[in-house]
């Protein structure tokens, strides 16, 4: 560890120095990824330097209680030493994890699609309502949420597919979790005998990739332009606005009516198109990753099902880490922040776990 701590804090003294010349100043895109480089180092170089200053101390006190002739000073000393070895062992805990590489995606934004699954019209109406729990939990976080596609279901306000992305940085960090199946467990308003249902949606979140991630060459690409139609089928605009985008490699199908522009609707399909196709390169190399480590939050996993909304009981339970909140309400008005942290340190722990298992095969 203490090598690894070394090679940080000269990286970042480096990368600091950089942020002073005007080499590096001058060019915008250059500038921005130093100080990003030296930003993502920042919390670990912090750690590892108070770290350096704790055992610096306790060598210093313990010399003191050890060649003091002054019993007062000696006992001072040996006080300081015991709040300082609380500190150390603290800090030990969090170096580990500090010292973990970021996974390179955690500061993309995101596109999340929801797709009502089995239930019917009360599947719809909770993929609405999920859809507006993602909505409220990214302005928590000051991100900007914005609706790409959507397909209602008739009548009853729900709906059957929607694609959103949430512009910020850090949105992939956060809402990488939330692929899979989402239950819920309720007495719909329709049912007349009071029984419980049951009702699942799925949630795919894609980080989402700029150009320089993903290539897409036009001779690749297939695009069909039509009539958007609202519920029922009938025609809610008069010019070929509709944008249907076929990538000929991999057979994926895109499309978007939302907007009056044919151009804007064009836009958002190849801003979809581009996450799906970088989701799966990253699925890709999930797989081969599985050969050797298992992971315990099943962040790819779409086929999973891993969290469950009961309205009976007010309660939310995430499968992957068995968490369960009677905070059914505020997790819905995108109260979420308690659930992704539980998953995120538990991921922390798998990694930190896989390291140690690594560390200990190599010596």
């Amino acid at each position: 560890m203490r090598e690894a701590l070394e090679k940080a804090k000269a990286r970042f003294d480096e990368l600091t120095s950089q942020l002073s010349d005007p080499a590096v100043v001058s060019v915008p895109a250059e500038l921005k990824r130093v100080s990003k480089e030296r930003s993502s180092l920042e919390a670990l170089v912090t750690a590892a330097r108070r770290y350096d200053d704790v055992l610096r101390r306790i060598a210093e006190d313990t010399a003191l209680a050890r060649s003091e002739k002054d019993p007062e000073l000696v006992a001072m000393a040996k006080a300081e030493i015991e709040e300082l070895e609380r500190a150390r062992a603290g800090l030990e805990e969090d170096l580990p994890r500090l010292l973990l590489p970021p996974d390179p995606l955690d500061q993309k934004s995101v596109i999340v699609e929801i797709r009502a699954g089995t239930g019917g019209d009360e599947a719809a109406l909770f993929a609405s309502e999920i859809l507006r729990m993602y909505m409220k939990y990214a302005e928590r976080h000051n991100w900007r949420a914005e609706v790409l596609s959507s397909s209602s279901a008739s009548g009853i306000g729900g709906v059957k597919e929607a694609i959103v992305a949430i512009n910020g940085e850090g949105a992939y960090s956060r809402f990488k979790y939330e692929s899979g199946v989402h239950r819920v467990q309720r007495v719909p308003e329709t049912e007349a005998s009071g029984r419980i249902h049951t009702s699942a949606i799925t949630v795919a979140v894609l980080p989402e990739a700029e150009e320089v991630d993903v290539e897409i060459k036009p001779s690749d690409l297939q695009i069909d332009v039509f009539r958007a139609s609202g519920p029922g089928g009938q025609s809610v605009n008069t010019a070929d606005s509709a944008v249907r985008i076929r990538h000929l490699p991999t057979g994926l199908v895109v499309q978007c009516q939302d907007e009056r522009s044919q151009l804007k609707n064009k836009a958002k399909a190849l801003k979809v198109l581009r996450a799906r196709l970088l989701d799966m390169e990253i699925q890709e190399r999930e797989r081969k990753l599985a050969a050797t480590r298992k992971s315990m939050v099943s962040t790819g996993d779409r086929s999973a099902k891993i969290r469950t909304y009961n309205y009976p009981q007010g309660r939310v339970t995430d499968h992957r880490i068995g968490l369960t909140l009677y905070r059914l309400t505020h997790v819905l008005e995108g109260d979420l922040d308690e659930v992704i942290n539980g998953l995120f340190n538990a991921e922390q722990a798998e990694r930190l776990a896989a390291s140690a298992s690594a560390s200990g095969g190599a010596s």
